[in-house]
């Protein structure tokens, strides 16, 4: 490896100061180190090129807005937790420099990922928008609190028109996010399959469904009421009625490179006590 790129949390002073920390240590060993805050991951994708490394700083938030600045190139990331439940980073604070030498010696491997790929197409007529997500894409409701009606085919079929606050599309990566909160299934990060959410229905169809990683899902928002497009969280759009959101999988994918080889579902059971835990420490 030559150059490595740090994505940091700049509202964590701890990820500022390890930031410095992992630049000092990866500069001292000859190598070129860019910095950049993951508020700023659009000026980051100007430095991705030649990158041989992505090191991230916080949580699975910031792991997202660099995957953002990445795909659909195959830089691979390395994420150091500083987060709460950290299901997609790979090494805690306490280890970072110890792995380190690790890593830049090639002992780690590559862990692949399914992405999706959403195409935007506006009723005003305006060129097509493409977008890729590592998580999930989500029609929701705009700002008023009113459901807003979606039709949804899939493979060119129509499947039904969800009224509810929205419909997320989630990889086996974002499943146990948004996804999960809204009542859908869990699936290996390996799979290549997604998972097609409603969030909060009424008098509709209620079910989530897992689609094959070959089909296509259309949505379009059918009513007069404001609604907004959400990639991973981060990228924001409004819509309007009309609209129409085309997702299906990406001939590429996002690279993770891993250090440790602990169980999916060892990891998860640990994550999710994790998240019992602290929901429990903010309802005492």
């Amino acid at each position: 490896m030559r150059r490595i790129g740090i994505f940091y949390h700049p509202l964590k002073e701890s990820a500022c100061d390890l930031a410095r920390e992992v630049t000092e240590f990866l500069r001292e060993k000859g190598l070129a180190v860019w910095l950049c805050s993951a508020w700023d991951w659009e000026r980051a994708c100007q430095q991705v090129d030649g990158t041989d490394l992505v090191l991230t700083i916080g949580g699975d938030g910031t792991i997202l807005r660099a995957a953002q600045a990445v795909m659909p190139k195959a830089v691979p990331i390395t994420g150091i937790n500083l987060g709460r439940l950290g299901f997609m980073t790979e090494l805690s604070v306490d280890e970072t420099l110890q792995k380190l030498p690790l890593i830049l010696d090639g002992k780690g491997t590559i862990d692949e990922r399914a992405i999706l790929e959403a195409e935007l197409k506006t009723s005003d007529g305006k060129d097509p928008k493409r977008f890729y997500a590592l998580n999930d894409v989500v029609l929701a409701r705009g700002g008023t609190a009113r459901l807003v009606n979606i039709d949804a085919s899939v493979d060119g079929v129509p499947l039904t028109t969800f009224r509810a606050d929205g419909v997320v599309v989630a990889t086996a990566t974002g499943c146990t996010g948004y996804a999960l909160a809204a009542g859908g299934p869990v699936l290996h990060p390996q799979s290549r399959d997604f998972v097609l959410v409603p969030i909060l229905p009424h008098l509709s169809y209620a079910f989530p469904m897992v689609l094959p990683s070959a089909s296509v899902s259309k949505l379009a928002l059918g009513t007069p009421n404001p609604g907004i497009l959400s990639i991973d969280g981060h990228i924001n759009i409004d819509l309007a009625c009309g609209d129409t959101v085309t997702v299906k999988p990406s001939t590429n994918t996002a690279r993770f490179l891993r250090i440790h080889n602990t169980s999916f579902y060892e990891s998860l059971e640990q994550r999710l006590k994790g998240k019992q835990t602290a929901d429990a420490r903010r309802e005492s």
